[in-house]
């Protein structure tokens, strides 16, 4: 069994959102972003993964294709396969957010 404690593998980078592997298999992918105020990640769409993003610490402002919402801790947003996304911190504290991509990239 693999098992991870999620407070120990939260950190930042400077210039832009910190992305942290988590767990995975050939079926699915958990990862852990990681960004500060002003921060953001690029929109940008996967044709044949769905995205789940869980907010954990913090709040910020996802879009799933034109639609727009507060993520905040205890809170989930679908990004369905081929519609584009993207998460920005606008806060003034640090956004923790928990990434399920399935299936996960291919590298």
């Amino acid at each position: 069994m693999e098992m991870v404690r999620i407070v120990e593998r939260v950190g930042f980078a400077e210039g832009k959102m910190a992305k942290h592997a988590l767990l995975a298999t050939g079926r699915c992918q958990l990862d852990l972003y990681c960004l500060r105020p002003g921060q953001a990640q690029t929109p940008h769409a996967h044709p044949d993964q769905d995205k789940v993003y869980y907010g954990v610490e913090g709040t910020g402002r996802i879009r799933v294709g034109s639609e727009e919402q507060r993520l905040e801790p205890g809170t989930a947003v679908l990004a369905p396969a081929g519609e584009e996304h993207g998460l920005a911190n606008d806060g003034s504290a640090p956004l923790v957010v928990l990434v399920f991509l399935a299936p996960p990239p291919r590298h």
